[in-house]
């Protein structure tokens, strides 16, 4: 019995035996802001004598809210990686990791701090038990305005090989699609050349690219700049795994009007859709659906995220977007 039980200690130590799910999540948390000023943003909105009268009790809430989020995404299994946009500074991510329900988690966070005039930033949660930092950069995107870098974090999984993440939140559709449709372009542009770089030196690469886009899967910045096309499309390079939820008009992760799409994405690049050391569990994607985040659409029918504001009207909710998420399999 005592060799038995040694031999099982030394194959999950070796890794030989040991397979782990790694779950992976992105979220719009939908202007999550403190309550005190910084004279280089502009975040007057989100201050207590601002246009949402924006306290620390509706903070305190909001940062309770995306904890909850997180831990329900995770069910039994706290996602390992989180990757969030709209989140303003360090000090409203070390109170989501230290002072909301999160706290006995052991988050460890990394994030961008751009010229984004709002002040909203990207950043990547991460349990330190599953994925050991090694490094990270920022991006800049080359606009005539300042908008959000594109984060980019390396780390070591549990079979200690290499796992590249991306974070990305493109330029909004403010203006109109077309007219600001190059700014998305661009974005791409800068996505492109990093991730593919990435892929260029590693041995084996492993690559993640989660966002909000603001664009969806067929459009131009993702489709012909990114290269990011179906999954069944075996001569890409990148699979956009949210590509099969294109015209899906009942579901997604963002409602404009009466309908749903998916401008907040998981992509990969393809070698993770095989049986690897690292791969995509079951090859997809999920989008996070559950009854607290959703609220009765009156205007457009069916249903609509919950969000904080309506228009200036607090609610109490959580975003107008809604997680997505899937598992890694590391072995």
């Amino acid at each position: 019995m005592r060799k038995i039980v040694l031999l099982y200690v030394w194959l999950v130590q070796t890794g030989v035996y040991a397979q782990e799910n790694l779950r992976v999540m992105f979220y719009n948390t939908e202007n999550l802001f403190d309550c005190r000023h910084d004279s280089l943003k502009n975040d007057q909105d989100f201050l207590p004598e601002g246009k949402y009268h924006w306290s620390h009790t509706r903070y305190r809430n909001k940062l309770n809210n995306i904890a909850k989020v997180i831990t329900a995404v995770g069910e039994w299994q706290i996602p390992a990686l989180v990757g969030l946009c709209e989140v303003e500074n360090d000090s409203v991510l070390i109170d989501l990791t230290h002072h909301s329900p999160l706290k006995n988690l052991s988050y460890r966070y990394v994030m961008t701090h751009s010229a984004d005039a709002r002040g909203i930033d990207l950043a990547l949660l991460y349990q330190r038990d599953q994925f050991r930092l090694l490094g990270y950069n920022a991006y800049h995107v080359p606009l005539r305005y300042p908008t959000r870098d594109i984060l980019h974090v390396t780390g070591q999984v549990i079979n200690h090989d290499t796992l590249d993440i991306f974070v990305c939140h493109f330029p909004s559709r403010l203006g109109g699609e077309d007219q600001s449709n190059g700014h998305r372009i661009a974005a791409a542009k800068v996505l492109r050349e990093k991730a593919d770089s990435v892929i260029s030196v590693r041995m084996h690469p492993s690559v993640v690219i989660l966002g909000d886009f603001n664009d969806y899967p067929d459009n131009e910045s993702l489709f012909k700049i990114l290269g990011a096309k179906s999954p069944t499309e075996v001569s890409s390079i990148y699979a956009n795994l949210m590509y099969p939820m294109l015209d899906d008009r009942e579901h997604g992760s963002h409602k404009f009007q009466s309908d749903w799409g998916v401008l907040d994405q998981i992509i990969v690049n393809r070698a993770l859709l095989q049986s690897s050391r690292i791969s995509v569990k079951e090859g997809k994607a999920q989008i996070f659906r559950a009854p607290f985040l959703l609220e009765e659409d009156k205007t457009n029918g069916g249903e609509r995220p919950l969000r904080t504001f309506l228009g200036f009207r607090y609610q109490g909710g959580f975003s107008d977007h809604l997680p997505v998420w899937m598992d890694l399999v590391v072995q």
